[in-house]
């Protein structure tokens, strides 16, 4: 279809020069018989003849105009130089005037043909503004909600009358098109992104692929087949057409994002009321156990069952209070209740917690001094070391123990919980910290939900300090940093 179109555009095109070039002749013609019927000199005869050039020049081309002028210059010679009506010149003044005329005479058609190309191609040049503009105001109208990629394709392909377009979206790894259905354009334009390479235009009919790019940064590629493009407007399409996938990307990224936030919200209010739900069943539990105690008529075997009873009923009392203070954390504004507190001795009470939980396990204290005084939020570094204590029992060989270090720096405390394990993989370690990940060597080894380690991380934060893990040979050390002042 197109090789047909542009025959008879072709065909069009020469008839419409051969027509000019007549005219032309015959326009020489009539002005010479015109100058010979009112007896002009060659002077005048001249200066009509190169207007009837110039004009030729202007409205038809250079090489109409160069045909013009050689027959207007022999009918000069044979018309009004003597002798007449032949081309022979005796005088050496007369060729000079025959060959200046015929150097103005090419000369002006010269220019006048270079005025008309560049008069073309700024008309050419605005439509290809016009088109790209209509395409940019297009593009910024898109509905985002909808197929991102279809949507572009379609209005590219309708404003530029292409054959085909083909947009590959890279983060997506998929491709649409539109116009006709061609696997090879589609194949070329994902060669086009993986080898990140830009092509030109190529025979018979024009295709243009190039990688799109925000920055430096390659979103995918775009394939065009068609005519009258250039590489001027290819590339404005490129851009035009990476800035609308970027655009819809990152609409993308904030949708899902929001949707997280309200998935972390209705977490935090579940486990919020949860934690409530379950504090009053656990009085009345505990008031009843404490009751029978006191009662003193049960036997041996009744009092140690009661006394296991209460134990694990304040280790649930001591989980719902850390589960409302994970929903504490979780809330848009934490605001915290800092006081002076004596970090050895806080450490103290949270290894004697969990050594009452688990006896058959071993914890050595190091570097814990004297007191200790920092200011903070006694509940939130409560909680956040029986974290990291839970985190290395749980996940360590019970016959190791765990070692707790307190180091004094001079703006900062820096704690370490140093048990035994494989090394944690460099590429995790980050991962760690955030809420829901478990690494994949630690997920069959015990159960868990992934939450302790962000509330660690989030404890650190409001307080102004960091988190973070070690590993080496002998097992993995998490440090807990925190700053001795802080305002309130």
């Amino acid at each position: 279809m197109q090789s047909i179109a542009t025959g008879r555009l072709d065909s069009k095109s020469g008839f419409r020069a051969i027509l000019h070039g007549v005219t032309g002749l015959a326009a020489v013609l009539f002005v010479t018989w015109l100058a010979f019927l009112l007896r002009l000199n060659m002077a005048a005869a001249g200066f009509l003849q190169l207007l009837v050039v110039v004009v030729v020049a202007s409205k038809a081309g250079f090489w109409e105009a160069t045909a013009a002028s050689i027959l207007a210059n022999l009918c000069l010679n044979y018309f009004f130089i003597k002798p007449l009506f032949t081309l022979y010149v005796p005088d050496t003044r007369d060729w000079v005037a025959l060959i200046v005329f015929e150097v103005v005479a090419l000369l002006v058609s010269r220019l006048s043909a270079e005025a008309q190309k560049q008069a073309a191609r700024a008309v050419s040049h605005e439509r290809e503004l016009e088109r790209l503009y209509e395409l940019a105001r297009t593009l910024l109208a898109v509905d985002v909600q909808q197929s991102q990629s279809a949507a572009i394709v379609t209005p590219l392909q309708k404003i530029f009358s292409l054959e085909q377009v083909v947009i590959f979206d890279a983060p997506k790894a998929q491709a649409v098109f539109a116009g006709n259905f061609g696997g090879e354009l589609e194949v070329q334009t994902r060669d086009a992104y993986l080898t990140q390479c830009n092509r030109d235009a190529s025979a018979p009919a024009g295709t243009w692929f190039r990688v799109l790019r925000v920055g430096v940064r390659a979103v995918g590629s775009i394939g065009l087949r068609g005519s009258g493009l250039t590489a001027a407007t290819v590339n404005a399409i490129a851009w035009l057409t990476a800035i609308a996938l970027e655009r819809t990307h990152s609409l993308e990224r904030e949708t899902q994002a929001q949707a997280e936030r309200r998935s972390e919200e209705l977490r935090t209010t579940v486990l919020d009321a949860l934690a409530h739900e379950y504090k009053t069943p656990l009085t009345v539990v505990r008031t009843a156990t404490t009751g029978l105690m006191e009662i003193g008529a049960l036997n041996g075997i009744a009092l140690e069952l009661i006394a296991l009873i209460d134990s694990e009923i304040s280790r649930l009392a001591r989980l719902t209070d850390n589960l409302l203070q994970t929903a504490r954390l979780d809330r848009a504004e934490v605001r915290i209740r800092p006081e002076q507190i004596d970090l050895s001795e806080l450490m103290r009470d949270a290894i004697m917690v969990r050594q009452s939980e688990t006896p058959q396990r071993k914890f050595d204290l190091q570097g814990a001094h004297g007191k200790i005084l920092i200011r903070a939020d006694r509940e939130l570094v409560t909680l956040a070391l029986s974290q990291y204590l839970d985190n290395a029992a749980k996940y360590s060989d019970p016959a190791d123990p765990i070692v707790v270090s307190i180091q004094q720096l001079p703006e900062c405390i820096r704690i370490g919980v140093k048990s035994s394990g494989p090394p944690i993989p460099e590429s995790e370690k980050r991962q760690l910290f955030e809420r829901f990940y478990r690494g994949a060597e630690s997920s069959h080894r015990a159960s868990g939900t992934g939450i302790g380690l962000s509330v660690t991380k989030k404890v650190a934060a409001v307080h102004s300090g960091r988190v973070w893990v070690s590993s080496d040979t002998d097992g993995n050390t998490f440090f807990l940093e925190l700053p001795r002042l802080m305002k309130n």
